[in-house]
């Protein structure tokens, strides 16, 4: 197991114990940014794709922030970047 690898499983851990999660995928995309000044700290870009129902009624932004919120240890130590698709189980047809 990767390094990052390790780093997903502990964002699903946490991810889990803030949402009511019906769909989850996180990708690995720091191989599209080798030699970004980001990269060189520690820190990876991920992406997000997450369904729960607690973004019922909140905005984008407040999507983004109940997200980073639930990763906050992680960030910018294990996550220098992050790619996120907050939806709904409405909207996304579950």
């Amino acid at each position: 197991m990767t390094l990052n690898q390790k780093r997903i499983t502990l964002f699903e851990e946490d991810l889990n114990k803030a949402f009511d999660i019906q769909r989850l995928q996180i990708e690995d995309e720091s191989h599209l940014h080798a030699g970004h000044a980001g990269a060189a700290s520690g820190g990876g870009h991920f992406k997000v794709t997450i369904v729960a129902p607690e973004f019922q009624g909140l905005t984008l932004v407040a999507r983004h922030r109940a997200i980073y919120a639930a990763l906050h240890r992680h960030i910018p130590s294990e996550i220098h970047a992050l790619t996120i698709t907050a939806q709904t189980p409405q909207e996304a047809n579950i």
